[in-house]
């Protein structure tokens, strides 16, 4: 299952049923995991380690050096789950210290030319559209989707079952469930068709987002007295407290 026009470094640790195709490029301290497809002119570099199931397509590149002025050749990793389909074009650096890693987690699609910097954290079930950049240090969380062309910049937290719409510039924090759209991008309503059909949140629930990011967004109110106010008035449940716990724990939401 391996080309004999791939180049293979004896080192890198292949795992059962892996395709490797010509030209693909796999360097030393390399894991690759059972089921893999690694097609042409595809590279792997060192630090990086893939789980099973994975389809890296022409011309992608992972486990590339940061792009950071602080990284002073330490080794380092980037580590990928399972099943994740990454397209032609993407680029994927491993952290910039040893004691980091760049994480993605397990059935993400990154569509061609995205790039992943630095110490990036993805997390399971997300989608990454053509040509979005995301900065070093982000953190997305599961079942987000960035249409394409969005950048995000250094240290966003972008929460759980957000959709950012094509073009979106991003420069802080975008809490859970939300739709952001346009520049400089503004909150425009609640994912509410994802959450219903993906993540089958009832109607009654459905409503208490909608109502709980009125008060933040659409209310004449700082955003600790919006807080103040969902707990306050809006029926607790456990998307409740997620929109309250991420909104406490940034340092700034885009508002």
């Amino acid at each position: 299952m391996i080309s004999p026009l791939a180049y293979v470094d004896p080192a890198a640790k292949i795992g059962k049923n892996v395709t490797i195709q010509p030209f693909a490029y796999i360097e030393g301290d390399v894991e690759i995991g059972d089921d893999c497809v690694i097609m042409a002119h595809a590279s792997i570099l060192n630090g990086t380690r893939l789980g099973k199931g994975n389809k890296v397509h022409q011309g992608a590149v992972l486990g590339s050096e940061p792009q950071d002025f602080h990284f002073t050749g330490e080794k380092s990793q980037l580590v990928i789950g399972d099943n994740n389909d990454i397209r032609e074009n993407v680029v994927v650096s491993r952290a910039t210290h040893g004691t980091g890693a760049t994480n993605i987690g397990n059935e993400n699609f990154l569509m061609d030319g995205v790039h992943l910097c630095h110490d990036v954290h993805i997390g399971n079930h997300c989608v990454l559209g053509i040509k979005s950049t995301v900065a070093g240090e982000c953190k997305l969380d599961d079942c987000t989707i960035l249409s394409s062309n969005v950048i995000l910049h250094q240290n966003c937290h972008i929460g759980s079952w957000v959709l950012i719409q094509g073009g979106c510039r991003i420069s802080k924090d975008v809490p859970p469930y939300v739709i952001m759209a346009g520049n400089p991008a503004e909150y425009h309503g609640v994912n509410a068709v994802v959450l219903q059909h993906k993540h089958q949140v009832t109607e009654r629930v459905l409503r208490h987002i909608v109502n709980a990011y009125r008060l933040v967004y659409q209310g004449n109110f700082s955003v600790r007295d919006a807080l103040q106010k969902i707990e306050d008035q809006v029926p607790m449940s456990d998307e409740i407290h997620n929109i309250i716990n991420f909104i406490k724990d940034s340092k700034g939401i885009v508002k």
